[in-house]
């Protein structure tokens, strides 16, 4: 017998079956972050801008509209979207040709592309593209302090020392290289990442920080700062998910027992933190007002939580999963667009607490995310990560 968690997702995910179909159609040739004014979808895949790290075809979320369509043509069998994925991973390839502007978010781009794909297809022109991107990805491996670095130095910043919590979805690129070849060293590098984000990103009380700097010759811990949350020491949302699942990741592909208790502490943090309305600030610390919200770390917090309700006992999971469809269900019911007048689904996001263009925004790994969660609910999701 459904409950009614099932009911309900199952009639959400027949309203993305039917906005996906007219949106991907509408946008198959781009790959899309936001939207504008009117509702279109922008292009992210410009050859000419590949060189700026900002925007063009290495911007780092460029992954996720080709995760949205293996997403989709898993659900439904329908080769238009592998046809659609495609395109855009294929045009993704042309950022090794130039190589400046890659940094660790290899791993948003090419896991939910060519990983994708062949786990999916068998493609093996996607497993070589995949393995390119993890060896770029280890590259950035600093064994004096156990860390990837984050970015590139940008406008004279020197970046060399950072790390930041996103990038605990960007290793499972390294778990997928090593568990593909063979090859231990990708996932040492992946497992030397993780601890150290343990012992250094997560607070005693269960809150994340965002960016911590180390000593890039020593590997000593500098300072952290606050990011694209309120402020150091504060509690960004999307990197609290970015913990708890990227927690569960790590758990999942290694079995250490140390990165379920931590993706718990992480997810006991945000229960108690999440607002009765559902609505989920940019910052579980930042002022009541002005208001910001960030629906996108919502979907990444409500991902991570019903990937740890599989794994724990029934009665500590049911609490998980019962917020995870809070979350969702106000994304569902206030936060989501279902009409053709845009061509994303979720709004309300936000890239930073601190960057006024980017609030309450469209953001296509929202949609990604949200409809990642809604498949998982239905059981009709396949593991990306």
């Amino acid at each position: 017998m459904m409950s009614s968690y099932d009911i309900w997702a199952d009639q959400v995910r027949e309203k993305i079956r039917d906005k996906i179909s007219w949106v991907s159609e509408k946008n198959k040739d781009k790959i899309p972050y936001t939207t504008d004014k009117d509702g279109n979808y922008d292009d992210r895949s410009d050859l000419e801008k590949v060189w700026n790290m900002d925007d063009g075809l290495n911007w780092w979320t460029n992954g996720f509209w080709g995760g949205v369509m293996w997403l989709l043509y898993h659900d439904t069998g329908d080769d238009r979207y592998a046809g659609i994925a495609r395109t855009s991973e294929y045009k993704m390839e042309r950022c090794f040709d130039t190589y400046y502007g890659l940094h660790h978010d290899v791993g948003f781009m090419f896991q939910p592309t060519a990983v994708a794909d062949y786990r999916l297809t068998g493609n093996a022109r996607s497993r070589k593209t995949a393995l390119h991107a993890a060896s770029l990805l280890a590259g950035r491996f600093n064994p004096a302090g156990d860390f990837i670095r984050a970015w590139n130095d940008v406008e004279g910043q020197d970046t060399k020392g950072w790390a930041i919590i996103d990038c605990m979805f960007n290793i499972s690129l390294l778990y997928w290289a090593s568990e593909e070849t063979g090859d231990s060293r990708f996932r040492n590098i992946a497992m030397r990442h993780a601890d150290t984000v343990m012992e250094h990103f997560i607070r005693p009380d269960g809150s994340v920080k965002h960016i911590v700097e180390f000593d890039h010759e020593t590997g000593e811990e500098v300072r952290s700062y606050g990011g694209q949350g309120y402020k150091e020491g504060s509690s960004w949302t999307r990197g609290q998910g970015w913990a708890v699942y990227g927690f569960m990741i790590s758990y999942i592909h290694t079995g250490k027992q140390e990165y379920l208790d931590i993706a718990r502490k992480v997810a006991d943090y945000c229960v108690a933190s999440i607002p009765d309305n559902g609505i989920i600030p940019i910052d579980f610390r930042q002022p009541s007002e002005p208001a910001y919200e960030d629906s996108c770390g919502a979907c990444v917090i409500a991902g991570g939580l019903l990937e740890l309700a599989k794994t724990v006992p029934e009665s500590e999971g049911s609490n998980y999963r019962r917020m995870a469809v809070k979350i969702l269900k106000t994304i569902d019911e206030s936060r989501a667009d279902w009409s053709r007048n845009c061509d994303a689904i979720v709004q309300n996001c936000s890239g930073a607490y601190h960057d006024t263009l980017s609030h309450h925004i469209t953001m296509t790994y929202a949609d990604y995310f949200f409809i990642e969660a809604i498949y998982k609910i239905c059981g009709t999701d396949f593991f990306v990560w």
